[in-house]
């Protein structure tokens, strides 16, 4: 089986992710572009966290898709040869796509294992080490943690992997599981993708002159605060309407899975940003005061957090710990035990084998944050 058979497979079970044409998404969107308009006090405070993540996180994260899409659209690295080893190199291999950045390699690993090609340890494997889209946040803003951070997750899967596969009965064994493969869309580039990286490349600049504590609007006119926040608008709007899921395909053009993946992130990050910026001002609420208060257990709610389908929470809580809210070890905690958007066709595949691999991946979450958090280790 081909890769494009493979990648045909995910498309048609990752059905189950939520399309952004999803009309409850309407609703929060035009929320958010009221935002960026409204009067007094609330619209100044929400409008400058906006703008800090855009310039700050979001046009980053364009760039860290742009180079890591480019270079996978280059390598074409063959995941079904992966795959196809026996033995003890199938978790690893199936580990290893689980680690990167997004949810396509998890993906990939569980459409196999609805096709008998990996046992579940496999899958347990690739769930485990999976971070999901929070990982290309974390690459682009703090890749000093992600350094850390994905070689844990990546030896964790491998080791539940292992222990699923000597220790746990496969869920599917002797169910004889089917395929539902289907011709995998072909994106092609829109005008909106474009409109959107044009406002990233200068918002690029923007991002990398606060990283030398210049503020652009000081130096350049009001007119920059008037386009990150048109970029903001841009993101809004492709996260609300666009045909394409929010987990892109490899089949997209290179803009529009950078379009697409880079609104996705942006609209959870501003949630965080909102809701870090709003709790301070209005509330009174410190809630780096609040994790430090309650330390013990933030990691635990991490873990818990992560149990959530889908990439945003896990978003919300990589933003929180860029932002010094929460702990390493609750964000190591959180990314062991989160499964992103792999989740989705997981339960497609098999509920029982879905909960049961998310649910096991608390044991490692668990043993691994706290030994961090014991430890006093940080970065």
């Amino acid at each position: 089986m081909t890769t494009q058979q493979i990648a045909a497979e995910a498309a048609a079970l990752a059905r189950w992710i939520p399309r952004p044409t999803d009309w409850r998404r309407v609703p929060f969107a035009i929320f958010l572009l009221f935002l960026l308009s409204a009067p007094g006090a609330v619209g100044a405070v929400a409008r400058g966290a906006l703008y800090d993540a855009f310039v700050g996180v979001s046009v980053f994260v364009a760039a860290t898709l742009l180079v890591f899409y480019g270079i996978e659209k280059a390598l074409r690295v063959d995941a079904t040869a992966l795959l196809s080893r026996h033995g003890i190199w199938q978790v690893p291999a199936a580990a290893a796509l689980g680690a990167l950045p997004g949810c396509g390699g998890a993906i990939i690993v569980v459409s196999a294992y609805s096709m008998g090609r990996v046992g579940f340890g496999a899958v347990m494997a690739a769930l485990t080490a999976t971070m999901g889209d929070a990982a290309f946040l974390l690459i682009a803003i703090r890749p000093d943690a992600a350094a850390v951070l994905i070689p844990i997750t990546l030896a964790a899967g491998i080791l539940s992997g292992w222990v699923a596969d000597r220790v746990l009965e496969d869920p599917l064994k002797n169910t004889g599981r089917r395929g539902c493969a289907q011709p995998t869309h072909i994106g092609k580039l829109r005008l909106r993708d474009c409109v959107f990286i044009a406002v990233a490349t200068p918002g690029l600049a923007f991002g990398v002159l606060a990283l030398m504590q210049i503020e652009a609007t000081d130096q350049l006119g009001a007119w920059v605060e008037d386009l990150v926040l048109a970029g903001i608008a841009a993101a809004v709007l492709i996260w609300a309407f666009s045909p394409v899921s929010a987990s892109t395909r490899s089949s997209e053009h290179l803009l529009t899975r950078t379009s697409e993946e880079t609104s996705f992130v942006t609209l959870w990050v501003i949630v965080a940003f909102l809701l870090y910026e709003f709790s301070d001002v209005f509330l009174g609420l410190d809630l780096t005061g609040v994790a430090a208060a309650a330390a013990p257990v933030v990691p635990l709610l991490a873990i818990l957090v992560g149990f959530i389908p889908g990439c945003g929470p896990q978003v919300v809580m990589t933003t929180l710990f860029i932002n010094g809210a929460i702990p390493f070890a609750a964000l190591v905690g959180n990314a062991i035990s989160n499964d992103g958007d792999a989740l989705f066709p997981a339960l497609a595949v098999d509920r029982r084998a879905a909960i049961l691999a998310t649910l096991y991946s608390a044991v490692p979450a668990l043993i691994v944050a706290y030994g961090l958090f014991l430890a006093g280790f940080t970065v």
